[in-house]
């Protein structure tokens, strides 16, 4: 257990001071350089990624503190695995606001620490639960991270292409967390979720 706490206490520092390392290419690495951007669009898309460079901030969260409290080594080793594609994804979303110019929220101390609790909360209840909310979260992250690709500036294929690469990896992880026995939350836990993300979103867009 000390080993662990370690460990999540490094993933932690890693996560908030931006020192993650993407083990897989950044999907937008072949594109062309987009500095054609016009002003108003550049703004845009740097409060959406900066959103969603928040959500991944939030995913290491969830997944350090899941994979601490749960007792089963497989279930352990899953979280771990999902948390290193969500380090892929905090890398992208990381490199692509440094490209626009642009900056991390300033409150992720803050989202990080409230989604490690609730990752801690929810494991501590069992690890059903803590992976049924493992594909709440993956599913409102996807319907949100559709939204943005509907929103993003049509000429910002770069900011398009990581995040079409990260919606289709949150989808797998809500059908691998679902395989592993996850349990259905009741539809307040979801709305109380989805009213959480909703005030993380609209002030991480600015802040």
């Amino acid at each position: 257990m000390f080993d662990r706490l370690l460990i999540a206490a490094d993933n932690a520092l890693r996560t908030l001071s931006g020192g993650g390392r993407a083990s897989r290419p950044n999907p937008s690495d072949a594109l062309q350089s987009d500095d054609e951007l016009q002003a108003i669009d550049r703004a845009h898309a740097s409060g959406l990624m900066r959103v969603n460079h928040v959500g991944e901030v939030c995913a290491q969260a969830l997944y350090q503190a899941q994979a601490l409290t749960t007792r089963d080594p497989q279930l352990r080793s899953h979280f771990e695995q999902a948390a290193r594609e969500e380090t892929d994804h905090l890398a992208w979303t990381q490199q692509r606001l440094d490209e626009l110019g642009s900056r991390a929220s300033l409150l992720n101390p803050l989202w990080y620490a409230g989604a490690f609790g609730i990752g801690l909360v929810a494991g501590r209840v069992s690890d059903a639960v803590s992976l049924g909310f493992v594909v709440e979260t993956e599913r409102q992250v996807e319907e949100h991270l559709q939204g943005h690709l509907d929103e993003l500036p049509a000429a910002d294929l770069r900011s398009r292409t990581i995040v079409r690469q990260m919606k289709d990896d949150e989808a797998r992880h809500a059908a691998g967390a679902e395989q592993a026995g996850a349990a259905a939350l009741p539809m307040p836990v979801k709305w109380a979720m989805r009213a959480a993300a909703k005030v993380m979103t609209t002030t991480a867009y600015y802040i």
